[in-house]
């Protein structure tokens, strides 16, 4: 999702007008609706302290907003591209053969805190399947994430077995 698709859904989720957001950050009334229609459809892209303040109001974080542009297949293939190169992402057939990935960290040591970071959604996940989690608190926990403490994985000393 884009940034336009991310503010309308946070927008929507949190139960707000485009009128009342674009009011709270600072907006014109008469304008405010338009100037957030506009920021919703991409017609314009918020500047960061609009990012900011949009973030605050719907209590998450800005890069919940700011999320690269996956809207595509070609930009998200892309994008995993980039975090192959960048921290050891890999691509195998797994044994029912679908496409698995995982993080390959012989090469990529500094990969660490990354794979810390999987495994504490890996836990949130299973919670939310498991039901100890309900939706809204995993999505809660996914829009504020990392927040300080909140960690559970800290880098291992030895890195794990690859496949």
């Amino acid at each position: 999702m884009a940034i336009g698709e991310r503010i309308h859904f946070f927008r929507s989720k949190r139960g707000m007008t485009q009128k009342y957001v674009g009011a709270q950050i600072g907006f014109d009334e008469k304008s405010a609706d338009v100037r957030m229609a506009q920021y919703e459809s991409e017609n314009r892209v918020p500047k960061d302290n609009l990012v900011q303040a949009m973030a605050e109001l719907f209590d998450v974080k800005p890069d919940a907003l700011k999320v690269p542009d996956i809207d595509s297949f070609t930009g998200l293939i892309h994008t995993l591209f980039a975090i192959e190169d960048r921290y050891g992402l890999k691509v195998e057939k797994a044994e029912d053969g679908q496409p698995q990935l995982y993080l390959d960290l012989r090469n990529h040591p500094g990969s660490m805190q990354l794979y810390d970071m999987l495994l504490d959604w890996m836990d949130k996940s299973e919670a939310l399947r498991s039901g100890q989690l309900t939706q809204d608190e995993y999505d809660a926990w996914r829009y504020h994430y990392p927040t300080p403490g909140q960690t559970t994985h800290s880098h291992f000393e030895a890195v794990p077995p690859q496949k």
